[in-house]
């Protein structure tokens, strides 16, 4: 059993990082961001923004079909709409029905489900306090009180933890911001019959921990690249103890860092091939032009490309 000291230590100690993140790197990283887009593109972003919001509430209502393969995400009061727009797009782009799973990260409120259940009335949204049940009873504090400390604080670990925990078979995360232009063949072949892992290449390595670290704790090499944005797992293959450990260790020798879901889920690929959505048709950072008139299958919009998401992404997903 874990002391409760030890764990209280472990807690202040990733509060430390917290407030060092919130206080120090989030307003330079803010301020340079400002300082490279400009306060008029700025302004002109947000506007953009609220006005994809409110267009979600105008997409038409789907309807199901019987037996249909499912996409999972974690959401919230700040992505619901985003949420939205992907499974719509990749619906709509599709041709057939795909069942959102929405995992709340405890900020939805009643009005945002109204609004996604309008759109997809047969979406299942699981509820925060379901998924904190479930936690404590297949991933109790005691036995794996790092994995329970960090996806607190870090809500990107909540796409491996409460999504797969206690669960079987295989899963296809998407990230919220992300848009559908064309019949996704990849992601429907992978969705009909999955047999391994999938995942979308980045625009470079970025996992946040050492290629030496990482390589020692999962016992392969790890593949360049990965980016989970797209993330195809099969829940009972994930050894639990395992993570709490490598979660553990990343933290003790490394620090904790952005990209640590990445990192372990790019060690628990590693392991075995892996089916690699096509670079050219699942496009990570898409440039302005790209994003004007989309050639490609897919757009994930991260970084320097988030503007073009807010400004054209969405408007193209309607036409």
């Amino acid at each position: 059993m874990l002391k409760l000291n030890q764990m209280q230590n472990f807690a202040k100690g990733l509060s430390l990082g917290k407030i060092a993140y919130w206080s120090y790197y989030a307003p330079k990283g803010r301020l340079q961001k400002s300082l490279k887009r400009g306060v008029i593109n700025q302004i002109g972003d947000q506007q953009a923004k609220r006005q994809m919001e409110a267009a979600a509430h105008q997409l038409p209502t789907l309807t199901p079909t019987p037996h249909p393969d499912r996409i999972y995400f974690l959401s919230g009061r700040k992505f619901w709409y985003q949420t939205c727009f992907c499974a719509y797009s990749l619906i709509t782009r599709s041709g057939t029905y795909i069942r959102p799973v929405i995992y709340d990260d405890g900020s939805l409120t009643q009005a945002d489900t109204a609004a996604i259940r309008r759109i997809f009335p047969d979406a299942e949204i699981i509820a925060a306090a379901v998924t904190e049940a479930t936690l404590d009873q297949y991933l109790p504090i005691g036995q794996f009180p790092t994995l329970r400390s960090r996806r607190l604080e870090y809500f990107n670990l909540r796409k491996l933890t409460d999504i797969h925990v206690n669960s079987q078979g295989w899963k296809l995360v998407l990230d919220s911001d992300m848009l559908f232009f064309r019949q996704p063949e990849f992601l429907l072949n992978w969705l009909a019959s999955p047999q391994q892992s999938c995942y979308m290449v980045d625009v470079e390595t970025a996992y946040g921990y050492s290629a030496q670290l990482m390589q020692r704790l999962a016992g392969v090499s790890i593949p360049d690249k990965i980016n989970v944005g797209i993330c195809g797992l099969q829940s009972e293959s994930i050894d639990w103890d395992e993570l709490e450990y490598w979660c553990k260790t990343m933290i003790e020798l490394e620090g904790t860092h952005y990209y640590q879901e990445q990192a372990i889920a790019a060690m628990l690929m590693a392991r075995q091939p892996s089916a690699i959505a096509p670079a050219q048709d699942y496009i990570l950072m898409p440039s302005q032009s790209e994003a004007q008139t989309p050639q490609a299958v897919m757009h994930h919009y991260v970084a320097d490309s988030k503007p073009w998401y807010f400004r054209y992404g969405w408007q193209n997903c309607l036409v």
